[in-house]
């Protein structure tokens, strides 16, 4: 996916869905570290792809949060 569509995917979302996200990405980022660190992992680009979503996931649910509160 790319990452506009993802982004704009985001920000329709509520907080408890981007919270979700975010939990399911960390789980993801888990699994994909301890592959690497087994030698099990195919596409290691995969990690990075993981950890700009779960920025992108953050920086939604900050901007969401802020403007909830103004």
């Amino acid at each position: 996916m790319k990452s506009k569509d993802f982004t704009n995917n985001l920000k329709g979302m509520s907080v408890e869905e981007l919270n979700d996200e975010l939990v399911a990405a960390k789980k993801e980022l888990f699994n994909l570290r301890f592959q690497n660190a087994t030698n099990q992992l195919d596409n290691t680009s995969r990690i990075k792809e993981v950890r700009r979503n779960i920025a992108r996931i953050q920086t939604v649910l900050n901007e969401t949060v802020s403007a909830a509160e103004a």
